[in-house]
């Protein structure tokens, strides 16, 4: 028997009619503790739930079968889309197996914790902060059967029911030093997304985003040779041509970018390669030497045109400054994306509409652009100001913010419709605003369907009237390219 089964929950999985779109991306935070475990001598049990091949992935009873023989110790990895369908499903679990201890991880539960603890009693305890700095002790103490007490980085129920959180360990300031994910027990070439992560934090103040308070806000950076190492070894196990950086921080400054480019170049490594980066952090020579050295596609977050929304947002940039960005990058790049956010409760209908009207000039200039609604997710500060514990939201069977889809709805047109099946997953949702509010709306007659309907009006979604077969994912940092129609081509196609 394992001394734990480590479990990864993770799932990009969108169900259509007659279809399903799953992508299988290389499951990094998992494998990553994996590493540190097996390092430390531990026995790891290391399962990916992206790899099922149950008719229906979406039961308790798919998770009861998968987790069969399973260790004592049983660490779940999930964010927030599954969060729900993964605490309903780890109850039946728990009731047939009272004698395990079963760890939520992952940023799924970031914020609520202790609610969830208090609430689901089958949940034993939660990781908080860097797994690497809590996954060893924790596995230790379990073999001690001493509890959690002293475990860094850890919300644990105590015997007399009370909740208890335990101090923060420091932040890993020095990346380099986190050996490389156990890329040894998976099959490499199943995968169709390989993520790196040359970076953990964000310093920006956005008040919808739900990455950078994870991390304090702070942010440190692998080196460019640790990087790079990586994309060797990955080229080299699996033929890998294609990399993800999937943090939100990879495009710190141009100089940093701009050594990377020269650093990859010189290694001689001939792959492409795809980045988030931020409009007012790049310059077109950074962005030409990126696509020099295998930068296929760069993705923006513009969230609004509105420089009153931006401000209030915090973004830290003007819309003429998107204007600037993604007029040149277009020229340089084989894809372009634009990411807009959609939904603020202080965004009137005048903002909006600047936000539309960008975004149709840019989708002629040959971006891709991809619309979000606005997710109300715990961690985030425009949760805190105007989600009032869930008190404040609207939940709405048929519309959910892209980031939140589960895999249980059937997306029909703009909206999804509910197999009677999986209702309970959603009246679970339903019944508890205060912990999955990233399901919810705010004004959804005054606010949200006013905008979906321009939103349909204008091509950037499909009509009521249209079913969808595929679409483009905003959630899914997508792995593909050969779908991809280059900005210049479109742009000679256009004249």
């Amino acid at each position: 028997m394992a001394d734990i089964t480590l479990v990864n929950m993770n799932m990009l999985y969108v169900r259509y009619i007659g279809s399903v779109e799953k992508e299988l991306h290389v499951p990094l935070g998992t494998l990553y503790l994996v590493r540190i475990l097996e390092d430390a001598g531990i026995d790891v049990d290391f399962r990916d739930y992206q790899l099922n091949t149950y008719d229906d992935a979406f039961c308790a009873e798919s998770i009861c079968d998968f987790l069969t023989d399973s260790a004592d110790l049983v660490g779940v990895s999930v964010m927030a889309n599954l969060l729900p369908f993964t605490l309903a499903a780890l109850k039946v679990f728990k009731e047939r197996n009272p004698e395990k201890t079963v760890v939520l991880g992952g940023v799924g539960a970031k914020a609520v914790e202790e609610k969830i603890l208090s609430q689901f009693p089958w949940i034993d305890a939660i990781a908080a902060g860097e797994g690497e700095r809590m996954i060893v002790p924790m596995v230790e103490a379990h073999r001690r059967g001493e509890g959690f007490s002293k475990v860094p980085n850890m919300f644990w129920r105590a015997e007399d029911g009370t909740i208890a959180q335990n101090a923060h360990a420091d932040r890993i300031t020095d990346l380099d030093t986190i050996p490389f994910p156990a890329w040894h027990r998976i099959d490499l070439k199943k995968y169709d997304g390989y993520g790196v992560m040359s970076s953990r934090g964000c310093p920006y103040l956005c008040t919808f985003c739900s990455v950078a308070p994870i991390w304090g806000r702070t942010a440190y950076h692998r080196s460019n040779a640790n990087i790079i190492a990586e994309m060797v070894e990955l080229n080299r196990r699996a033929g890998v041509d294609l990399f993800l950086f999937q943090d939100e921080f990879f495009l710190s400054s141009p100089e940093r970018m701009i050594t990377f480019s020269d650093a990859l170049e010189r290694s001689k490594l001939n792959v492409d390669w795809k980045a988030f980066g931020r409009v007012n952090l790049v310059n077109t020579h950074m962005m030409q030497r990126m696509a020099d050295t295998g930068c296929v596609e760069l993705r923006f977050g513009i969230e609004s045109a509105s420089d009153t929304v931006l401000e209030k947002t915090r973004k830290g940039f003007k819309s003429e400054e998107a204007v600037e960005t993604i007029s040149e990058a277009v020229k340089i790049f084989d894809r372009v994306d634009a990411f807009y956010v959609w939904g603020f409760p202080f965004e009137t209908m005048n903002d909006f509409n600047k936000s539309v009207f960008q975004m149709i000039s840019f989708r002629m200039m040959g971006a891709r652009i991809l619309p979000s609604l606005l997710s109300f997710l715990p961690q985030t500060d425009i949760y805190m100001e105007y989600g009032g514990g869930g008190a404040n939201l609207e939940f709405c069977r048929e519309l959910f913010p892209e980031y939140m889809l589960t895999g249980h709805e059937i997306c029909k047109t703009a909206r999804v419709e509910i197999d009677e099946k999986h209702a309970p997953i959603f009246d679970f949702i339903e019944q508890h605003p205060d912990i999955f509010p990233g399901f919810f709306h705010y004004d959804l007659e005054g606010n949200v369907l006013p905008k979906l309907g321009v939103l349909q009006q204008m091509g950037f979604y499909p009509a009521d009237s249209v079913e969808v077969e595929m679409t483009d994912s905003c959630g899914a940092h997508s792995p593909r390219v050969a779908q991809a129609t280059t900005a210049k081509a479109q742009l000679s196609a256009a004249k």
